[in-house]
């Protein structure tokens, strides 16, 4: 049994772990990102959903960022549900998931579809603001409950109705 101490007093009694938090970046560190899927000409807009959620189970309702997806010229017509970045894209390809035979544990396969680097690209947004590395400064830059758009001429927010 490890003793706790907080500024040099004993502290007794059971204690509740809490969530681990992820480090912080500053906004700089998102611009990269950002702009290497902004300088994609076929790349048309993309965005995200950020919220606290107001019911969760029972479990803490904290802010994060969900559903990053990317619209291509090709995507046009499509839904922004269908248009989130995961294993699978309809433009942008995919890296489907297959079972390993060996440790039959479930595992990305190797890339299919037209373009690597791009998919790569926007699988790198979509790691950078759905990891919570940046939860602080996109709440801060556009609020809770929030639908955020990007495209060149700039960024739409609109209220995101959950549940």
């Amino acid at each position: 049994m490890t003793e706790r101490t907080f500024m040099g007093m004993p502290v007794e009694g059971d204690i509740t772990e809490g969530a681990t938090l992820v480090e912080q970046k500053p906004i700089e560190d998102l611009q990269p990102i950002l702009q290497a899927v902004l300088n994609d000409p076929t790349i048309t807009e993309f965005g995200w959903r950020q919220y606290t959620p107001y019911f969760n189970d029972g479990e803490p309702c904290t802010f994060s960022i969900h559903g990053a997806w990317v619209r291509t010229v090709a995507d046009e017509d499509t839904d922004e549900y269908e248009l989130e970045i995961g294993s699978c894209h309809p433009s942008l390809g995919e890296r489907p998931y297959r079972q390993n035979p060996d440790t039959n544990k479930w595992e990305a396969g190797p890339y299919e579809g037209p373009d690597k680097a791009r998919y790569d690209r926007c699988h790198a947004l979509s790691s950078a603001v759905e990891g919570g590395a940046f939860e602080r400064v996109l709440l801060e830059a556009f609020g809770d409950h929030a639908e955020v758009t990007i495209r060149r001429d700039g960024i739409q927010v609109d209220f995101y109705e959950h549940d």
